[in-house]
C-alpha cells in the first residue's frame, strides 16, 4: 500500500497561519506576500495579514503596516495612518519605529514640527543601539536642535554609530576630529574616519579626505 504523504495529518499552511492569536504567524504570512516568497507577490494581501498581526499589538507588524501607509504600497498613501501605527510600535519599544517617528517630528511630516520630541524619540532608538538614530541624535547635539548644543555628546553618539560601520557617522566623526569640536583636534584621526566612510562609497567623505591631503 502506498505510504501517505508525511504532511497528510496536518492542516494546510494557510489554515494554521489563520488561527486566532497567532500574531507572529500572521506577520510571517504577510511578509511572504510582501516579498513574493512561496506565494504570488501581493501588497494588498500583505496589508490584510499585517493588520491582523498589528491588531494583536505585534510591533513588527505595526511598523510594517505604517511603512505601507507611508509609501502608499497596497493602500492609498495616508500619513496620518502611518503615524498612528508608527507610534503604536514605538510605544512598545521597537527601535525602527521610534526612529521613524522621530523623523516625522523632525520634518513636520503629518504633524507639527517638534525638534524636542524628535530628539526624545531619536534617543530612545539610539539607546537601543540603532545606528541611524545614534547618528541623527549626534547631529542634533552638534547643531543644538531639540537639545542644548553639546559637541562632546555629538562626538559620543557619532562614535557609537561609526563603530557600527555607519558611513555618515564616520564622516561626521572625522569632521569633529578635523575641526577639534568636542574632541582634541587630530588630523590623523580625521583622515582615518573619512577613509572608513569613503571606502563605503560615501562621496562627502571621499571629498573631505581628498581635501586634507
Amino acid at each position: 500500500m502506498p505510504q501517505a504523504a508525511l504532511t497528510s495529518n496536518f492542516p494546510p499552511l494557510r489554515l494554521v497561519l489563520s488561527m486566532p492569536g497567532e500574531a507572529g504567524s500572521h506577520y510571517e504570512l504577510a511578509s511572504m506576500y510582501a516579498r513574493g516568497e512561496g506565494v504570488p507577490q501581493d501588497a494588498a494581501e500583505a496589508l490584510v495579514w499585517y493588520r491582523k498581526a498589528a491588531d494583536q499589538d505585534y510591533a513588527l507588524a505595526q511598523y510594517a503596516l505604517a511603512r505601507m501607509y507611508s509609501s502608499g504600497q497596497g493602500v492609498p498613501q495616508d500619513t496620518a495612518e502611518a503615524l498612528t501605527w508608527y507610534r503604536k510600535a514605538a510605544d512598545q519599544g521597537y527601535d525602527r519605529a521610534q526612529y521613524a517617528l522621530a523623523r516625522m517630528f523632525s520634518l513636520g511630516d503629518g504633524l507639527p514640527q517638534d525638534h524636542a520630541e524628535a530628539a526624545k524619540w531619536y534617543r530612545k532608538a539610539a539607546q537601543q543601539g540603532y545606528d541611524h538614530a545614534q547618528n541623527d541624535l549626534g547631529v542634533m547635539y552638534q547643531i543644538g536642535q531639540g537639545v542644548l548644543e553639546d559637541h562632546c555628546q555629538a562626538v559620543a553618539w557619532y562614535r557609537k554609530a561609526a563603530d557600527q560601520g555607519h558611513a555618515r557617522a564616520q564622516n561626521n566623526l572625522g569632521y569633529m576630529y578635523e575641526s577639534g569640536r568636542g574632541v582634541r583636534q587630530d588630523h590623523a584621526q580625521a583622515v582615518e574616519w573619512y577613509r572608513k566612510a569613503a571606502e563605503q562609497g560615501f562621496f562627502v567623505a571621499q571629498h573631505n579626505r581628498g581635501v586634507m591631503y
